[in-house]
């Protein structure tokens, strides 16, 4: 089973399992968020627009997703804002360089299959000196973490990877540093994480 094919079948009960749980979690990591002026924010892997709520109405949005069942599902939660939604692969997305102030990475790091690849493409399509911000769960560098590496596999197939260790997917773009890393659930295993876009040479 594909994860789009998985996601469409997960897509009417996802609130369910997944709203509650993480909504502190999301709630602080979009404080990073200005409440004021008129920025372009890209919300990679919208999924069911959880994250809208919490998003002041000043802005103009982008929301993305592979899975057409979860926009549809997210559309609700656009009224009021300022926001597209368009079917897209977070390892390819299709803007133009520089596009973006911010993107919001929220729970789609540690699902695609190619964490670096989906951290490429957000530091490509956000300007230089803009801002992704990173909400998932990730191992910490050196951390067996044996049951959740041998699972991983199996929940890869169906909705998340559970292996995935961030510093590593960080290393292979080199553009982006770190300016902030908290953790923000199940001790540690979910991070809000603040990354910036270094201007090049």
């Amino acid at each position: 089973m594909t994860l789009k094919h998985s996601y469409r079948l997960i897509a009417p009960f996802y609130d369910r399992a997944v709203a509650a749980p993480l909504e502190r979690a999301r709630r602080t990591s979009l404080e990073s968020v200005p409440r004021t002026g008129r920025l372009s924010i890209l919300i990679d892997g919208i999924g069911t627009g959880l994250d809208l709520p919490h998003l002041p109405r000043c802005h103009r949005y982008v929301g993305t997703d592979l899975v057409g069942a979860m926009l549809e599902r997210a559309r609700p939660r656009t009224a009021g804002l300022d926001c597209a939604l368009v079917r897209a692969d977070s390892m390819a997305l299709p803007f133009a360089v520089d596009t973006f102030d911010i993107v919001v990475l929220h729970l789609i790091v540690a699902v695609v299959a190619h964490p670096a690849t989906a951290l490429a493409e957000a530091a490509r399509v956000v300007r230089p000196g803009g801002t992704l911000l990173v909400m998932d769960k990730f191992l910490h560098p050196g951390r067996s973490a044996p049951l959740r590496r041998l699972v991983s596999p199996l929940a890869a197939r169906v909705a998340t990877r559970l292996d995935v260790v961030f510093e590593d997917a960080l290393a292979q773009v080199s553009c982006l540093r770190k300016r902030l890393d908290r953790p923000v659930l199940a001790s540690g295993w979910f991070r809000s994480i603040v990354l910036e876009k270094q201007a090049g040479p």
